[in-house]
C-alpha cells in the first residue's frame, strides 16, 4: 500500500498483526459515539452477488464463505492523541462488507494479503 498520511493518534505500529501471503488486516475508525460497539464484517465472494440491505443477516455462519467477523471499537491513545478504532486481523484477501445500518458510511473494503486496508468513518477528520 503506498504511503499514506496517518489519521491523528493512531500508529498501527503499535498492533501486532500476522499478515502475509493472502492474510491482510483492516483498521476501522470510528467517531467516539462507537466506542465499544461491535462492528462486522463478513467476505463478499462473488461478482453480481445479491447482498441486501444492513438489516440482512447472512444464515452460513459456519463456513468461511458468508462469515461474520467482529470486532470491538477501542479508544486509542498515542502522541497525545486519542484516536477510536477496531482492528480486524488475519483477513483473508478479497473484498470485505463492513455492517452498517448508515447508509452514509463506507461499506466495502478490499483485503489484499500482507497489507493492512484502512476505512475511516470519523465525521470530524483532521
Amino acid at each position: 500500500m503506498p504511503d499514506s498520511p496517518r489519521p491523528a493518534g493512531f500508529s498501527r505500529e503499535d498492533a501486532v498483526l500476522d499478515i502475509g501471503g493472502d492474510i491482510g488486516a483492516l483498521i476501522l475508525y470510528t467517531d467516539a459515539a462507537y466506542n465499544g460497539r461491535e462492528i462486522e464484517v463478513s467476505p463478499i465472494d462473488e461478482p453480481g452477488q445479491s447482498h441486501g440491505d444492513a438489516h440482512t443477516h447472512e444464515r452460513d455462519h459456519g463456513h468461511e464463505h458468508g462469515h461474520r467477523t467482529h470486532t470491538a471499537i477501542h479508544e486509542r491513545r498515542a502522541g497525545g492523541q486519542v484516536t477510536y478504532a477496531g482492528i480486524y486481523v488475519e483477513l483473508k484477501a478479497g473484498t470485505y462488507r463492513i455492517w452498517t445500518d448508515d447508509p452514509s458510511l463506507p461499506d466495502r473494503v478490499t483485503i489484499i494479503g500482507g497489507q493492512v486496508a484502512e476505512v475511516d468513518w470519523r465525521t470530524a477528520r483532521e
